[in-house]
C-alpha cells in the first residue's frame, strides 16, 4: 500500500513539474512574441551615411564631394554625416573640425566590423557595414538596398529652438526602446578652408555635412526634451542642422530625423 501511494506521489510531482515547465515556456514565448512584434519593421526606410574623413588626407576630397552629391540627390531619404578624425593632424595640417572622440567612434565601428584599423575615407551605412567612401558604385548600391528596408523605429522632432549657445528640442520615438540609445548631432552644412600644409597643401577644400557636436544618451522615455551645446567654431552665419538618430548599443541605426535650425 505504501509503495502504491509513493508511486502516485511521484507521478503527481512529475505531472506538476511538466505543467509548470509548459506554463513557463508559454510565458517566454509570449514575451518573445511581444518583443518581436515591437521590433517589427513597419516604418519608412532611412539611410544614414557616416563618412570618416580628414582635410589632411589626399584621398578624402573625392569622398567628401560624393557624399554631398548623394545628399542633394536623395534629400528626404539620406542623412549625410562627416566625422573629421584627428590622426592625420601629425603630418602638418591640423583639421579644424577633427576630434579625438571621432577617431574613437571610428575605432568602435571597426572593432564591430572586425576590421584591423581605421582608414580614410571610410563610409559606414546605418551602422551595419563599411566601404571606401569614394566608391560611387558601392555608395549608390547601398543607398538603393537600404532605401528599400523598412525601419523598426521612427522619431519625430518638435519645437527645436536655438538659445545663445545651445539647441533644445522635443522628440517622440515610436517602436521598441529596449537597449536603444538616442544620438543628437549638430551638423554644419558647409565650410570652405584654405589648406596650407599636409597632403592637401595649397588646395581649397569645400567640406559639408560636418559633425561639430554629438551627444548620446540611453533612450528611456518615448518622449522627452534634449539640449546640446553649440561649439565656438560655429559662426553666426553658418547653416546648422539638427540630426537625431535612434541606435542600438551595437551601433545599428534604427531611425533618423533632421531639422534645419533658425538662428
Amino acid at each position: 500500500m505504501n509503495i502504491i501511494l509513493k508511486n502516485i506521489y511521484i507521478v503527481l510531482i512529475v505531472l506538476g513539474s511538466l505543467v509548470t515547465m509548459a506554463f513557463t515556456i508559454d510565458i517566454n514565448k509570449k514575451d518573445r512574441s511581444n518583443f518581436e512584434l515591437s521590433e517589427e519593421a513597419i516604418y519608412e526606410p532611412i539611410v544614414v551615411l557616416e563618412l570618416f574623413t580628414s582635410q589632411g588626407c589626399s584621398s578624402c576630397p573625392s569622398a567628401d564631394l560624393l557624399l554631398q552629391k548623394v545628399k542633394k540627390e536623395y534629400k528626404e531619404k539620406v542623412f549625410a554625416l562627416s566625422y573629421h578624425v584627428d590622426y592625420w593632424n601629425y603630418i602638418g595640417w591640423k583639421d579644424p573640425f577633427s576630434k579625438s572622440e571621432f577617431t574613437k567612434k571610428q575605432r568602435a565601428y571597426n572593432i564591430k566590423f572586425r576590421n584591423r584599423s581605421n582608414y580614410t575615407p571610410q563610409l559606414v551605412v546605418n551602422g551595419k557595414e563599411h566601404f571606401v567612401g569614394s566608391s560611387s558604385a558601392k555608395m549608390y548600391g547601398r543607398i538603393n538596398d537600404y532605401g528599400q528596408k523598412k525601419a523598426t523605429n521612427k522619431i519625430n522632432l518638435n519645437g527645436a529652438s536655438v538659445d545663445k549657445n545651445k539647441v533644445s528640442f522635443k522628440y517622440q520615438v515610436q517602436g521598441s526602446l529596449k537597449n536603444k540609445m538616442i544620438r543628437t548631432l549638430l551638423v554644419l552644412d558647409e565650410r570652405t578652408t584654405q589648406v596650407k600644409r599636409g597632403e592637401n597643401r595649397n588646395r581649397t577644400l569645400q567640406n559639408s555635412n560636418i559633425v561639430v557636436a554629438e551627444k548620446s544618451v540611453v533612450l528611456e522615455e518615448s518622449a522627452s526634451t534634449i539640449e546640446i551645446s553649440i561649439p565656438k567654431l560655429v559662426k553666426p552665419n553658418d547653416n546648422l542642422n539638427l540630426i537625431v538618430l535612434v541606435e542600438t548599443k551595437e551601433y545599428d541605426i534604427k531611425a533618423a530625423a533632421k531639422q534645419s535650425l533658425v538662428r
